[in-house]
């Protein structure tokens, strides 16, 4: 005898339809990311999260081409002495954006669904500024700052440091969550 519906049994019949159903929405979801624009451009008054990283209204901005210090990273001085790295980059970048107008140029999302972008604020491009201070690793683009900060001992080049994304890996700082996961998948 089949049941109405208000008597049928509720749920999935199978553990299949339930993993294809999950698969459905996961692959959704990915797909609204991928094809969700970043803002073009975000300005107001900004605060430093970490290193590299800005919050701009609701919006989490990272840094694109350097990678500093983490928060919680510690450093040594060229005595071998051990002092809050981390902190001292995102001190840095804070007194980069008080007080001032913060404007970003987006650029995409990254995986833990950050907008990607380069940033200035009134005395110039913010990425550059904190390379040539020595509180971030660069890429290319700013390799002149980079050799400048390491040339002058500034910020981390002071002494020893760990690579931050060395630093990540080795404090379970790099694993992001189910969704990081899958975005990182699919490059964004």
């Amino acid at each position: 005898m089949r049941g109405t519906p208000w008597t049928r049994r509720r749920g999935f019949r199978s553990p299949i339809g339930a993993v294809a159903t999950l698969v459905a929405i996961a692959l959704l979801a990915v797909v609204a990311a991928l094809f969700w624009p970043p803002p073009a451009a975000l300005s107001g008054q900004a605060r430093a999260v970490d290193g590299d990283t800005l919050r701009i209204g609701d919006s989490r901005v990272r840094l694109v081409g350097l990678d500093a210090v983490e928060l919680d990273q510690n450093c040594r001085d060229a005595s071998g002495a051990e002092w809050p790295c981390g902190r001292e980059a995102r001190s840095f970048l804070d007194r980069l954006i008080e007080k001032t107008t913060t404007t970003c140029a987006a650029d995409g999302h990254d995986r833990y669904r950050r907008v990607l972008a380069r940033c200035r604020a009134a005395r110039g491009d913010l990425g550059e500024q904190l390379v040539r201070a020595g509180w971030a690793v660069a890429e290319l683009e700013y390799g002149l700052a980079l050799a400048e900060a390491r040339l002058n001992g500034r910020g981390i080049w002071a002494g020893r440091f760990d690579d931050p994304a060395d630093w990540r890996r080795s404090h379970g700082a790099d694993d992001g969550d189910f969704w990081s996961w899958l975005m990182g998948l699919f490059g964004r």
